[in-house]
């Protein structure tokens, strides 16, 4: 008799010509040019997850949609899966970076490239066709399903929590699934055991009423670059801890088990560090490089823009400056008490002349989960049957802002399953998904829900 695993096997051909439709729809959520695309991403969600034999919905919201799909003929007995993820894509600019288009997607050695491959079309994706392939074969699912899939996340999700408060009893369930993140190394599967969060800001310098000539007054009047840049240069101490009064107060530091796991897992700084082309030098001193990205906060300067930077020459003194600063938060800290502490710095560490102003963009809270419990089981069991090895726990450097909300708001336990690969350029040029992560993850999925109905 035919499983579930042998129709998704079956059916690869027509699972990647329909992921290739998918990524095709440009659904940048930040800019307004996109609006149509991310209502056409929303809607294909909808209409993939109606011919897989869902019931749904595409609710507006003051941004973009979100899009509710449910099945559940499990019965009011069986325990209630939340599936989330999102059909927004990051912007694919610097253009000239790709080597093929990034919203035309092409397939070559083993990798799926074009953006959103990984994140989070892809790893979306992999639970529709899961969901689809338990239907088609059985007619049923083992558990009941609700798909929630939002078109916001990569602008930090600001309606979802309200919509997640207003349809708290229709998204009830017990364990939420969430594929937006990556494996630990190839053949090596992950739980996810924590998330960074995340305090972004833009800070505005302005001096003069207008740019002036840097030889009539270079030197005579205040430069709001020079005033950033030195304000910039103060986040940090020689030894890359951030310089911000205050900042660790609410630094919680990890069991030993948990940084004694982290230590012992296979990794080479130098191979990580060649990977993207650097060196194994930077951040926190006194810290492995998984520490730094699991278990410490950071900061970090994401753009810088001033004056003139054109081709040539143009001896222009800036009449203002900007700077995108981001900031990775661990448990116990909370981005409104970072926000506070960072306009403290700026305060102390202004310059005469110069106004500057403290813009909040978006943030998240840090999430820690316990290792344990059947929904972890059941995770585990499944990786092990599609990969042939046991999945490491491991954190994530990345926020997903809505995690802690599933928590709190509906009293979900979250189950962190990611299928990208380290280095798959998420929110770079040249993003890619492995085709073997492709094809296991969705039968990673198809096990997950029954492992989690037999484990409750």
């Amino acid at each position: 008799m035919e499983q579930p695993v042998d129709f998704a096997r079956r059916e690869r051909p027509r699972f990647y010509r329909e992921l290739d439709g998918f990524l095709r729809i440009p659904s940048v959520s930040a800019n307004s040019k996109h609006d149509g695309d991310t209502r056409r991403a929303a809607e294909w969600v909808r209409d993939q997850l109606q011919r897989a034999g869902l019931v749904v919905e595409i609710f507006p919201t003051p941004g973009h949609p979100v899009v509710v799909g449910e099945w559940r003929g499990a019965g009011p007995k069986a325990p209630t899966v939340l599936v989330y993820g999102h059909y927004d894509v990051q912007p694919p600019e610097p253009l000239e970076l790709w080597e093929t288009p990034p919203f035309e997607p092409s397939l070559r050695d083993g990798r799926i490239y074009a953006r959103g491959a990984a994140d989070d079309k892809g790893q979306l994706f992999l639970h529709l066709k899961a969901l689809e392939a338990h239907l088609a074969i059985r007619g049923r699912l083992p558990v009941n399903v609700v798909v929630l899939a939002e078109g916001e996340e990569e602008v930090g999700s600001p309606n979802l929590v309200p919509f997640v408060k207003e349809h708290r009893d229709r998204l009830a369930a017990e364990t939420v699934v969430i594929s937006d993140s990556s494996m630990f190394a190839p053949g090596l599967p992950s739980l996810l055991f924590s998330l960074r969060g995340l305090a972004y800001f833009e800070i505005h310098a302005t001096g003069p009423s207008t740019d002036l000539h840097s030889g009539a007054y270079g030197g005579a009047v205040p430069n709001p670059a020079n005033a950033l840049v030195r304000l910039v240069a103060s986040l940090h101490d020689e030894g890359g801890r951030i310089a911000v009064n205050g900042f660790y107060d609410d630094v919680a530091v990890p069991p030993e088990e948990t940084l004694a796991g982290i230590r012992a897992l296979p990794f080479d700084a130098e191979e990580y560090a060649e990977e993207v082309g650097t060196t194994a030098s930077g951040g926190e001193d006194g810290y492995t490089p998984l520490e730094r990205l699991w278990t410490r906060p950071s900061c970090d300067v994401n753009g810088i823009l001033s004056g003139y930077t054109g081709e040539g020459a143009k001896t222009v003194l800036p009449a203002s400056a900007m700077a995108k600063v981001s900031m990775r938060l661990v448990p116990d800290q909370s981005p409104d008490r970072v926000a506070a502490l960072l306009r403290e710095h700026i305060d102390a560490n202004g310059h005469d002349g110069v106004d500057f102003e403290l813009v909040e963009l978006h943030g998240g809270r840090p999430w820690l989960a316990p290792v344990d419990g059947p929904h972890f089981e059941a995770a585990a069991s499944a990786l092990e049957r599609s990969f042939g090895v046991a999945p490491v726990l491991t954190g994530e450097g990345g926020s997903i802002p809505i995690v802690m909300e599933f928590e709190e708001i509906l009293g979900a336990n979250p189950l962190l399953i990611g299928f990208a690969l380290p280095g798959a350029n998420m929110h770079a040029p040249n993003e890619w998904f492995a085709t073997e992560c492709f094809e296991k993850g969705i039968e990673t999925l198809i096990h997950l829900y029954d492992e989690l109905a037999s484990g409750q």
